[in-house]
């Protein structure tokens, strides 16, 4: 079977592009990137492609498809590896419904708090958002995480990051890099309050920021200084 002809529209500074990035990096397939600039109009052209105007977008063999979660979802099926078990069995089945969950969970109930403290006024916000941040992945996401106990990091105990941290690990690296005091987005505190509060939480989101197909594109000052600009509260 020869190699897909693929094409990725995206921008690194994007968090939910990033994704794709991750899944591709992953699954070792090759690909052609395409650079959108997110600060100007959308030209015509890529408009004719996806009319949301949004990243990413990938052309698969000339077949286009949008949305970064339905991405990574189709390149895991598509090029079947640790990342996802395939759909033919009950059990298969259950393990795609588990990190379905998990990723639903993390984006509903915990990277509010992240966007809230990005947002945020004040130390005192801040601080505030990360005492929410830690009680809501100590509330939601750790006991899905119970299979990590004694064995590997990753969702169900594995060694190998899966489809869970694909959907999350861009999203982790910010929530982790931002406690870093020069960025002022998210509270220095919150380590410690994952520590305390949630710590397969933080040992999962150490270990997924830690593998090269979630970092490789990610520059923490860039992307720190693009979201104080977009988001932070102008004084």
């Amino acid at each position: 079977m020869s190699a897909p002809k693929i094409i990725l529209y995206t921008n690194h500074l994007c968090p939910w592009a990033h994704r794709a990035h991750i899944a591709l990096k992953e699954s070792g397939l090759d690909y052609e990137e395409v650079i959108i600039d997110l600060d100007t109009p959308r030209e015509p052209w890529y408009l004719e492609i996806n009319p949301r105007g949004q990243v990413p977008t990938l052309s698969y063999n000339g077949n286009i498809i949008a949305e970064s979660g339905i991405i990574a979802q189709f390149i895991a099926d598509a090029h079947p590896s640790t990342l996802l078990p395939p759909s033919g069995t009950a059990e298969n089945a259950l393990v795609r419904a588990r990190i379905s969950f998990l990723v639903d969970s993390f984006f509903n109930k915990v990277v509010p708090h992240f966007l809230a403290s990005i947002r945020s006024a004040s130390e005192e916000e801040r601080d505030a958002a990360a005492q929410a941040l830690a009680a809501a992945a100590a509330k939601e996401i750790e006991p899905l995480l119970a299979e990590t106990d004694g064995k590997g990091p990753f969702f169900g105990g594995n060694e190998k990051i899966t489809l869970a941290e694909v959907q999350s690990g861009s999203f982790l690296l910010r929530i982790l890099g931002f406690t870093k005091p020069e960025h002022g987005l998210v509270s220095k505190n919150l380590p410690a309050l994952l520590e305390a509060q949630a710590p397969r939480f933080k040992r999962w989101a150490e270990a997924t920021a830690q593998q090269e197909s979630v970092n490789f594109i990610f520059d923490l000052k860039t992307v720190a200084d693009r979201m104080r600009s977009r988001y932070a509260p102008k004084n």
